[in-house]
């Protein structure tokens, strides 16, 4: 499957992933001290929802669009404050048109000591990526395979703060790559976060993620998972997923109210189902 961020910016995954990453986000301002967003593969950072690639699919319309106009109950719209904040912060005339990737709502959220590092590969969104954050100096931008940093660009200085891996899962082997990355960083930096995002196509596929991650031996594995419908055959994206190694430790908690709202609001006729468990305890 091609995940190309700009053809389902803003749809049920993207809603899914964005307020995990916001959730980790606030949990990382509870401190003072600096923190650092490393985004692996950060697309062009902010996407027009009228533009052509959103519109030949316009999955943004049973994704944001939804939670947009939905009454939510007041603890879970406390807790999808913080990303909806960011999309309105794009569409100050209250209409919603543009949606903000994870670096812009990344960037939305830093303090004035956080920084943000994020990479991208393909040569186009690179480029408007580093356009849309001319004269950022909180905001660091490379053109660059993201499987190449793992080795070489941890810890960073802070030493806190978070690895966002979101592959476009555009050639075969992404769920192994996300696994090796993981132990080489892991190596390097035993103390950080990292949040990998994954499709759900073929249920089966994901099991033997869970399972090779599970043989790392790794701790502190949180697995977070939301379909909006049954799988199918030929098989299509009917879910989507999120493993948070050393998550917040109020991140369960929270995602416990709020996946459930969600996957009634953006699953199939109310038919969404989610799931939270531990891939690895302590």
């Amino acid at each position: 499957m091609n995940y190309r961020h700009a053809f389902h910016a803003g749809n049920f995954a993207d809603v899914v992933k964005h307020t995990i990453l916001t959730r980790i986000l606030t949990y990382l301002m509870r401190k003072d001290a600096a923190f650092r967003v490393i985004d692996t593969h950060a697309g062009l950072g902010i996407y027009d929802l009228f533009g052509d690639m959103a519109e030949r699919t316009g999955e943004w319309r049973d994704g944001i669009d939804r939670v947009m106009a939905a009454d939510l109950p007041p603890p879970v719209a406390e807790l999808l404050a913080p990303y909806l904040d960011a999309v309105r912060a794009q569409n100050p005339d209250g209409n919603l048109r543009y949606y903000p990737g994870s670096p812009f709502i990344t960037r939305h959220m830093l303090r004035e000591q956080d920084r943000l590092m994020a990479f991208e590969l393909h040569p186009m969104d690179a480029n408007r990526l580093k356009e849309n954050f001319t004269g950022d100096f909180q905001t660091r931008i490379t053109q660059l395979d993201a499987w190449n940093i793992f080795g070489t660009h941890l810890p960073p200085k802070e030493k806190r703060g978070l690895v966002l891996v979101d592959p476009p899962f555009e050639e075969k082997g992404e769920f192994t790559r996300m696994v090796q990355s993981l132990e080489k960083a892991h190596k390097r930096w035993p103390g950080g976060t990292y949040a990998y995002w994954y499709p759900i196509k073929e249920p089966g596929e994901v099991e033997t993620y869970a399972k090779a991650l599970k043989k790392t031996g790794i701790p502190k594995i949180l697995r977070l998972e939301l379909t909006i419908r049954a799988p199918s055959e030929p098989p299509r994206l009917h879910g989507t997923g999120m493993v948070v190694v050393n998550p917040p430790f109020v991140l369960e908690e929270e995602m416990r109210k709020v996946l459930p709202v969600l996957a009634e609001l953006l699953s199939d006729e109310g038919r969404g189902q989610w799931r939270i468990d531990w891939v690895a305890g302590e």
